[in-house]
């Protein structure tokens, strides 16, 4: 909480919440956590706990997807995050997730969410072991689920980052990540083929600030924000900065000949920065 009240200087607006499956950590956890947050900093967007933590939830407190959701909507939750999905294929997730949730499940709990007006976003996490066919049936089950409910925000695919984690010592693969090729592929083929979503994201984080700034070239309309503080991929090897500031986003999204918007967590512009526009052309 202490870290949260870092946001009352109104800079923060979104507070993106993810961690674990703690057994100690129930809804009742989470539901005072979201009101307090909310109580105290009511101007900040919550988005937190992905699909698998929603289902452990709703196993540890014997409910299903939808009372978890309405109970955490109640509390505060804003919207779902898109974590947590990795590769759909069943073979793929005996590989590298055989005890996360699986693909027809995770896209069970956002099809409750969605239902109960909860949007999210989702994510593909590639450069492992999945083949071309496992990425595009993963895309399949997001657009089809998409087509049906629309209440996907945004896709956002994520590099595999081998350093410092078992799957990556067992491919001998430590410090060999995705290719730029592949990263910039993966993106445009989202904007492609899923063709029934808004808007498609890079994350700086996991693929660079410089590869971020030539995905705006290849369909992504979405930049990842200034973050405060990543802790995921850092902790598995990312050399990428922990925040960027504002005046350096911008200098990204101009340099790439497009003009900067701040947006919402719905995606609605805040703030457009055309008189910039003249600097960019």
């Amino acid at each position: 909480m202490a870290e949260a009240m870092q946001a009352k200087d109104g800079m923060t607006k979104e507070f993106h919440i993810v961690g674990g499956l703690d057994m100690q950590a129930g809804l009742a956890y989470y539901t005072e956590m979201f009101r307090t947050l909310k109580r105290e900093l009511p101007h900040v967007h919550i988005k937190a706990l992905t699909a698998v933590e929603i289902a452990h939830i709703a196993r540890i407190e014997k409910m299903s997807w939808h009372d978890v959701l309405v109970a955490l909507r109640e509390a505060g939750l804003d919207t779902l995050p898109g974590g947590g999905a990795e590769t759909f294929s069943a073979a793929v997730r005996e590989q590298i997730a055989d005890k996360k949730l699986g693909g027809a499940d995770f896209i069970g709990v956002h099809r409750a969410a969605h239902q109960l007006g909860i949007r999210s976003n989702c994510t593909m996490l590639y450069g492992h072991v999945e083949t071309f066919e496992d990425r595009v049936a993963h895309l399949r089950m997001l657009r089809d689920l998409q087509d049906e409910t629309g209440g996907f925000l945004a896709y956002i695919p994520l590099a595999y980052h081998p350093d410092d984690n078992e799957l990556g010592a067992r491919l001998g693969r430590q410090g060999t990540s995705t290719t730029g090729f592949d990263d910039l592929r993966s993106l445009a083929v989202g904007r492609l083929y899923l063709d029934n979503f808004q808007h498609i994201k890079t994350h700086w984080i996991m693929v660079t600030p410089f590869l971020s700034q030539t995905a705006l070239a290849f369909g992504v309309n979405d930049l990842e924000g200034t973050v405060v503080r990543e802790k995921i991929y850092h902790a598995v090897g990312a050399h990428t900065p922990q925040g960027m500031s504002l005046p350096e986003i911008l200098k990204l999204i101009r340099g790439a000949r497009r003009i900067p918007a701040e947006r919402d967590s719905f995606y609605n512009i805040i703030t457009h920065f055309d008189e910039h526009a003249a600097e960019a052309a």
